[in-house]
């Protein structure tokens, strides 16, 4: 089903939400027959209940949602979101009271997305009752994130082997031709000879070649640089992960999601900036052609990275892709990633965790992600710990033993590799919803990019 607001229609059902509070109020107003039904549902104006109520025919005529308490409300991400699988198909207006204290938008987006459902391999849809775009919400631009949340889903939600490095790369061309921008591509043994060398060393034992993705759009305004880390499937290479840790890894690509979806939203928007989006997309496989703990990479920037685990791979591709994008210094560039797990130990799945040196970069991130319900966290580019990454024989260690700070070293690995551009932010981030909630399929999620984008405008002065 389009993410997208239902057109008002005359047999579009009034919708009004109601905290526990506002129940008894509204049963005393309501006509005696509307109040018996509600009373009989036992409606509560908890979060998720939801009732139609019939008229004379019997035909639903209005309903009611809950809202819950301001106290159980901060725990839900979006309200309204989770009455509507209780909603029967159709379109629904909501009504005026109630709606103190609620942000309409972030809300109404949560609905669209209750749409959503990943349907590739088998028929499955989301939810369908349809909401017509509340007054005074700004519907295209919700209806651009739907959009974008629902290309991140999908791409994540693909499995490898219909989502492999040239998939990804498929799937970056036509976004590029739908809005007129560039896209170009190094594959393979190129790689090499175009001074890529740890893209081509993590991607090189896969049938599906590794390669670097470098899309260009706008001609005006300030220069931002997105990387996004395209690890299609990770085994963890030579030092192989056990199948429990295996399960996911088609998600390991959600860095490489999140950066095209944010690019379709910024280009959807038209902003007035010189995009550029970095993705290396490769495949971390197991075969004669495989990097080795032990290793010794020199990179792109000619930096050497010993290697101390072949499943730290992330990091790799991302510094050869991030001293490219540095090279031209562009006034802010970002980086996303399915990186460590130490990240997920820190923050757990919910929040996006970011790093940056920059404050009016971590400000601007940290104003927009409420209003876009798009939690992010900020973490440290710890210095002291530049030491943990330096293992002696080599610049650079990709994986420093210990067990401690992993998200920070990682952060603090790929610093090393961006010293031109002025605003660097890093997000180190899940890209998975472990088990469904209001907005949030079970599955591949977006997470930042909005946040991002709403940022934009006070980053790069727009």
């Amino acid at each position: 089903m389009p993410l997208t607001f239902a057109v008002p229609s005359a047999d579009a059902l009034p919708l009004t939400v109601l905290s526990p509070s506002d129940v008894d109020t509204w049963l005393s107003q309501a006509s005696d027959a509307s109040a018996a039904w509600v009373r009989a549902t036992g409606f509560s104006g908890a979060i998720g209940e939801a009732v139609l109520i019939p008229g004379a025919s019997g035909a639903p005529v209005a309903a009611l949602a809950g809202i819950g308490s301001e106290r159980h409300r901060d725990r839900t991400r979006f309200v309204l979101a989770a009455c509507v699988s209780h909603l029967k198909s159709g379109t629904y207006v909501l009504q005026p009271e109630g709606l103190t204290g609620l942000d309409l938008q972030s809300e109404a987006l949560g609905w669209l997305l209750t749409g959503y459902a990943y349907d590739r391999y088998k028929a499955q849809s989301g939810a369908k009752a349809q909401l017509v775009a509340p007054d005074g919400v700004d519907a295209a631009l919700v209806e651009r994130l739907a959009a974008a949340e629902g290309l991140t889903r999908d791409l994540i939600n693909t499995p490898a082997n219909d989502m492999g490095p040239s998939a990804l790369e498929t799937m970056a061309t036509d976004l590029a031709r739908t809005f007129g921008a560039t896209c170009d591509v190094t594959r393979g043994d190129a790689l090499l000879s175009a001074n890529f060398p740890m893209i081509h060393a993590v991607g090189r034992a896969a049938s599906d070649a590794p390669r670097l993705i470098d899309m260009r759009w706008g001609q005006h305004g300030p220069t931002l640089t997105l990387v996004g880390k395209g690890v299609c499937f990770d085994t963890g290479g030579l030092n192989l992960k056990p199948g429990g840790s295996m399960a996911l890894m088609k998600k390991d690509m959600g860095g490489a999601a999140n950066v095209l979806g944010l690019a379709q939203m910024i280009m959807a928007a038209d902003l007035p900036v010189r995009l550029r989006v970095l993705i290396p997309a490769v495949e971390n496989s197991v075969a004669g052609a495989s990097f080795r703990p032990g290793d010794i990479l020199k990179s792109r920037k000619g930096l050497t990275v010993e290697i101390n685990n072949t499943d730290a791979e992330g990091r790799l591709v991302l510094a050869d892709a991030l001293t490219l994008g540095d090279e031209e210094t562009p006034d802010a560039m970002i980086s996303m990633a399915t990186l460590t797990g130490a990240a997920r130990v820190a923050v757990g799945p919910d929040l996006a965790p970011f790093f940056t040196d920059a404050e009016d970069v971590a400000t601007a991130l940290i104003n927009a992600a409420p209003r876009m319900a798009d939690p992010v966290w900020r973490m440290p580019f710890w210095s002291p710990y530049e030491q943990m990454i330096e293992p002696g024989i080599a610049d650079l260690d990709n994986a420093p033993g210990g067990g401690q700070a992993g998200a920070i070293t990682a952060a603090l690995f790929l610093r090393r590799f961006v010293t031109h551009a002025p605003r660097y932010a890093h997000f180190d981030i899940y890209g998975w919803q472990q088990r469904a909630a209001p907005g949030r399929s079970k599955g591949g999620l977006g997470q930042g990019a909005r946040a991002i984008f709403a940022a934009l405008p006070q980053v790069l002065g727009l």
